[in-house]
């Protein structure tokens, strides 16, 4: 069962914020989302970030933050962190929690890049500005104080598809090489609909409804384009990719795309590891002030991440 603090929560979500059913709507929710993250009970809701140096940068019109660990000796590893939001909301700002804690708990330099939004912006925008963010921290890795030889992909929901779409590139480009990946409750199937989304239709933060409008307006006039770049589960071959955490939650209509993700890393010979979480629902990690399990989930990334042979 969900906790009571979590279903308060998804209660006065349904009625405050309504759910966006066309282009307009969802960029109207833009701000709303915004204004509400930052509001008087954001640290209640959102968690406080860690205390890590933070900065911003602009590459090519896309804005990225980082979060550098305070006292860093020595060339640090780097994780990239592409935020949620089914490729058409969200900032780097509503993972600060995730990023800047891991950054402190790990010594890693976490950059969270923005990357262009549908429905303004249909695929494969994002994967284009997601691979782009690689290829300038590799590049730049050591201007940032960090390690161009040990650099991590995470992301959450959308971001989480993106960090395997990008993972799956780095591989067939011959690099830059990516030393891990963690996955947060990731997209990987556009279309298909697995059995947790009836389980979990009307979950909290994301319903049934909500994925499939996110999925055509982020496809566009793409949609029914069945390219791994859309679909990552859809891949030739998942071989060859660096070890993985996939992170999943047992009230979240996709936790069946973060399961089956594991089951082709696996069968493909790829190093993962799966943790669900019980009393956890779709958007958890950037709610720990609802749902008690993001501290647990949290601390399992970071001993992940410090676990990789240094």
């Amino acid at each position: 069962m969900l906790p009571l603090r979590t279903r308060i929560f998804a209660f006065l979500q349904q009625r405050l914020m309504k759910s966006p059913l066309t282009a307009e709507e969802m960029i109207a929710l833009r701000a709303q989302r915004e204004g509400f993250r930052t509001g008087p009970i954001t640290a209640l809701l959102f968690g406080r970030p860690a205390d890590v140096e933070t900065k911003e940068t602009y590459v090519d019109g896309r804005r990225y933050a980082v979060y550098t660990p305070r006292g860093l000796n020595g060339p640090a590893p780097v994780v990239i962190n592409f935020h949620g939001g089914g490729w058409c909301l969200g900032t780097p700002e509503q993972s600060a929690w995730v990023s800047s804690h891991v950054a402190a708990r790990t010594g890693s330099i976490v950059v969270a890049p923005t990357y262009r939004l549908a429905p303004e912006h249909p695929f494969p925008a994002a994967v284009e500005d997601a691979w782009a963010a690689v290829e300038w921290v590799a590049k730049h890795a050591a201007d940032l104080g960090g390690d161009p030889g040990r650099i991590s992909v995470m992301g959450d929901s959308a971001g989480g598809n993106l960090a395997t779409v990008v993972a799956l590139m780095a591989r067939d480009a011959g690099g830059p090489a990516i030393e891990s990946q963690v996955l947060i409750y990731p997209a990987v199937e556009m279309y298909e609909k697995f059995p947790s989304e009836a389980a979990n239709a009307n979950g909290p933060v994301l319903t049934s409804t909500q994925m499939s409008t996110f999925s055509h307006l982020y496809m566009g006039s793409s949609y029914g384009d069945e390219s791994w770049q859309a679909s990552p589960l859809r891949a030739t071959s998942h071989a060859d990719l660096p070890p993985t955490l996939i992170i999943t939650a047992l009230h979240d209509p996709i936790r069946d795309h973060g399961t089956r993700y594991a089951e082709a890393l696996r069968a493909a010979g790829t190093e993962v590891t799966l943790v669900d979480y019980d009393t956890a629902f779709h958007g958890f990690m950037s709610l720990p002030g609802v749902a008690p399990a993001a501290k647990k989930a949290l601390a399992g990334i970071a001993e992940f991440l410090r676990s990789l042979p240094r």
